[in-house]
Formats: C-alpha cells, structure tokens, sequence
C-alpha cells in the first residue's frame, strides 16, 4: 500500500468543477461564528458537491484568511451566498420546494438513523451556532429536525465535525457513490 499522488487523485480543476452537476443538497449556516467551521464547511461542501453554502447571520464570509486557511480553495469553488435573515431564507427555500431540515436536538428530532430524506425534493440542512444552536425564529420553518445519537458527556459536536456526518449520511441515503 503507498499514498496516492496528486495526479493519481485525478481531482477536477475550480473551473471543471463549477460547471459540474451537484447534488440537490445544500447547507445553511444559522449565525455560525468560527471561521474555522465555515472554512471547514466549504471544504465539505466541495468534497461531496454541495449544489450551494448559506451563510446566514452573523456567519463569515469570503474572503477572509481564517476562512481561507481552513477552506484551502475552495471557497473559490463553492457556489455560496450570504442571507442576512435566516428564518426569511428558510421559509423562501421551502417554498421553493426544499426539504428543510433543521440539525438540532428538539422535542421532535429524529435521530439520524431514522431519518430519511424525501426521495424527490431537494434537501437544505440547516447548521447552527456553535452555543445557541439553531434559531428559535428557524424551527417553525423547517419540515423537520434530526440530532446525531451521543454516549459521552457532552451534548454537541463541533459544527464542522457535524456538517461531514450529516452529508455523508444524506448522500449515503441517496445511494450515491460517485459525483451526480
């Protein structure tokens, strides 16, 4: 066994990848105030073709070097967009159609296992801040909430850490094992 090269990864170019299909997911950040988690959400959102990353709120945005530094690129490639009112952007999105889906732990949270994504609608995850979680103002827009099943002492994980589980669950659901 041996690393594989850079050449070898066959990885596409910023510019082949804009213009490549995504899968109709995209993530919303609610107020998110490390700049490491957005970077680190770019850089998720790259790596499984997120068709788009909110930035809502307070949330940072390109370009800054915080976001840059984690991101490493790929906030060039990412299709992202900053909503200064999250709960009018997540009432927009689920009148267009999208399956919004709150990761929160609330008095009607599935747990991620159960969940399951609407076969034909696109779905928008919606990540909170990394103390207050989710908006209050938020939840009353969204078709649902789904938590991440916990055994040690604490009651969260890191957004970032939380926005590559919940993706990579979704695309797992979806059957996908290669780009769309």
């Amino acid at each position: 066994m041996r690393k594989l090269t850079i050449h070898e990864l066959n990885r596409l170019t910023v510019e082949d990848f804009k213009n490549t299909e995504k899968f109709p997911l995209c993530v919303v950040l609610d107020n998110v105030r490390s700049l490491h988690n957005v970077g680190a959400a770019f850089r998720t959102c790259d790596a499984f073709a997120v068709s788009k990353l909110w930035l809502g709120g307070i949330t940072g945005r390109p370009p800054h070097r915080e976001i840059t530094k984690t991101a490493l690129g790929s906030d060039e490639s990412v299709p992202w967009e900053h909503a200064p009112d999250v709960p009018a952007l997540v009432a927009r999105l689920r009148a267009e159609g999208w399956q919004v889906v709150a990761v929160e732990q609330t008095t009607g949270s599935v747990p991620l296992p159960q969940f399951q994504p609407a076969p034909d609608r696109p779905l928008a995850l919606v990540f909170g801040n990394e103390v207050f979680g989710v908006d209050d103002a938020v939840l009353p827009h969204c078709d649902a909430a789904v938590e991440i099943p916990q055994f040690g002492t604490k009651h969260s994980l890191n957004v970032s850490v939380t926005v590559g589980v919940l993706v990579w669950d979704v695309l797992t659901k979806w059957g996908a094992t290669s780009a769309p």
